[in-house]
């Protein structure tokens, strides 16, 4: 099967095409580098020039797609070139040549051709000084020099520059690739954050709302669908100030609402208080020491979601929140008769249980809810475990 040679760049086109007209001009006015009559010209005559003109004009085209084959066949056409009359622009495209090879090739390329390079061009002096001891001959190393070390070292000050600028390249997007996943996951976070606080914030006061809103309406009596309207009432205001407290947290200090303050562990007697207003029998437990606020704010949205969570499921019967510090840890439990229950219900979404799941292992604590026995029957337990020392948490 024939092998298709890479097609050569428009530049090397150019480059190629320039070398062999200028080539060709200096061969038509008869201006040779070496007369016939230098012994080291071997053919001798007009001919013989043109012949490593065209070869070293043909490597032009393959500098850049195939830089090894055109240096080992150009290096072949100067030899050839070096035994006639030869001519400049052979010579001059040679060491573009070696240049492109250093550039364009290989790391192995580029690290061998210049110390190569190099080395020639010491045999080049040394060895014809030491031969004829003629002061001349150092100009042979000069010669070699230019040719063949100075293009391959350009080649690869210029390589060098060009991997280092692509390399800064590189870590740019690097950067701003990671840059983009920090945002992004920062976002994410934020976005989980803010629908822990508004489901924690309005789903008790909302479950209130619906479930009494029901009872009103199923319920024929007037002194029960008032007294249920005064609770729709009240949750209704305490929802409505919960959604403002969420506003001024979503707004910074030049907004036109300030930021309230976050919930603490001295308002759950406040929160007992409007889960009894709704309905529930709950009794609380608190002996606990001062814990750091991120661990207040994850206590108080846990009893927060239990207590929503029995007002909307639990069967009747009394609810009992219970929370010690101990070993380093704050525990948090709140328990509730588990059953069906007659009465009205509120849906559920599943999102409470995530949301203090996430609660508790942003503080690398644990969180077990679920139904277990009792002595008074099955109940529905939820069970925290968060460090109340700074260093375990964020």
């Amino acid at each position: 099967m024939a092998v298709r040679l890479p097609r050569p760049h428009r530049l090397d086109v150019y480059i190629a095409a320039g070398g062999l007209l200028g080539g060709l001009l200096l061969w038509g006015i008869g201006l040779a580098a070496r007369p016939a009559t230098e012994p080291i010209v071997l053919f001798p005559g007009r001919w013989p020039i043109l012949l490593p003109l065209a070869v070293t004009a043909g490597c032009e085209l393959l500098r850049r797609t195939a830089p090894r084959t055109a240096l080992l066949t150009a290096l072949a056409a100067l030899t050839l070139d070096t035994v006639t009359q030869g001519n400049l622009v052979t010579l001059l495209m040679f060491t573009d040549v070696i240049y492109a090879a250093v550039l364009y090739g290989t790391p192995g390329s580029a690290r061998r051709i210049p110390w190569i390079s190099g080395l020639l061009s010491v045999a080049a002096t040394v060895v014809p000084f030491a031969v004829w001891r003629v002061p001349e001959t150092l100009l042979i190393g000069v010669a070699v020099g230019i040719v063949a070390l100075a293009p391959a070292s350009t080649g690869l000050i210029v390589r060098n520059h060009r991997d280092a600028a692509e390399a800064a390249r590189l870590r740019a997007e690097q950067t701003a690739l990671l840059a983009e996943m920090d945002r992004a996951q920062a976002v994410t976070a934020e976005r989980a954050r803010m629908a822990r606080e508004l489901h924690d914030m309005v789903a008790n006061h909302l479950s209130a709302i619906a479930i009494h809103s029901t009872a009103a309406l199923s319920l024929d009596d007037p002194r029960t669908s008032q007294e249920a309207l005064a609770v729709i009432r009240e949750n209704s205001v305490e929802g409505l100030a919960e959604m403002r407290r969420l506003i001024g947290l979503l707004r910074d200090s030049s907004g036109d609402i300030e930021p309230v303050a976050a919930p603490t562990l001295d308002g759950l007697a406040a929160l007992v208080d409007g889960a009894r207003v709704n309905g529930l029998d709950v009794t609380l437990d608190a002996a606990h020491g001062t814990v750091p606020a991120p661990v207040e704010l994850a206590a108080y949205r846990i009893v927060q979601e239990s207590l929503t969570n029995a007002l909307k499921h639990a069967s009747p019967g009394r609810v009992i929140v219970s929370l010690a510090e101990r070993d380093g840890a704050l525990t948090v439990a709140v328990t509730s008769r588990y059953g069906d229950r007659d009465g009205p219900s509120a849906p559920g979404s599943g999102a409470g249980l995530v949301g203090m799941r996430e609660r508790t292992a942003l503080l690398g604590g644990t969180l077990e809810a679920g139904p277990e026995d009792s002595p008074d029957g099955k109940i529905w337990a939820v069970r925290a475990t968060l460090p109340v020392v700074e260093g375990d948490f964020a």
